[in-house]
């Protein structure tokens, strides 16, 4: 079984390295851009100033060999497997981050601060839904 994967754009933001970015993205961390590829401009059609939206993003320079790292947040250095921390150095490096949309022009997204390196590329994004209708 194989798979593959389109880039649909990137990710702006102020980080030049891992060790520069937050550890989440919070919005007391700032704003960050998401840059939607032209070819891919219509798919933003509905997406909404206010609204947030899940983004999904490939951490290219993650070190995907890693399976145990002692997260940021640790106070007693404690090493934990990466499937339960939000760790960039995973086997599959894809990151998440549920943002809210500032604004809007043409393919240009702001959003709420985001936590990876200037340049990620953009995997996808999803409306955040935070109730479903019986």
């Amino acid at each position: 079984m194989s798979a593959e994967l389109v880039f649909v754009g990137h990710i702006k933001t102020p980080y030049q390295t891992t060790a520069e970015c937050p550890g989440q993205a919070r919005p007391e961390n700032g704003t960050s851009q998401i840059i939607v590829d032209e070819k891919y401009a219509s798919a933003i059609n509905g997406l909404k100033v206010g609204a947030h939206v899940q983004v999904l993003y490939w951490l290219d320079q993650a070190d995907r060999s890693v399976l145990k790292t002692v997260p940021k947040w640790s106070e007693a250095n404690e090493e934990r497997g990466v499937f339960s921390i939000r760790s960039p150095a995973r086997p599959n490096p894809i990151g998440l981050s549920t943002v809210e949309i500032l604004s809007i022009d043409k393919t240009i997204m702001t959003v709420t601060a985001m936590d990876c390196i200037d340049g990620t590329p953009l995997l996808d994004l999803k409306p955040y839904i935070h109730h479903l209708k019986s």
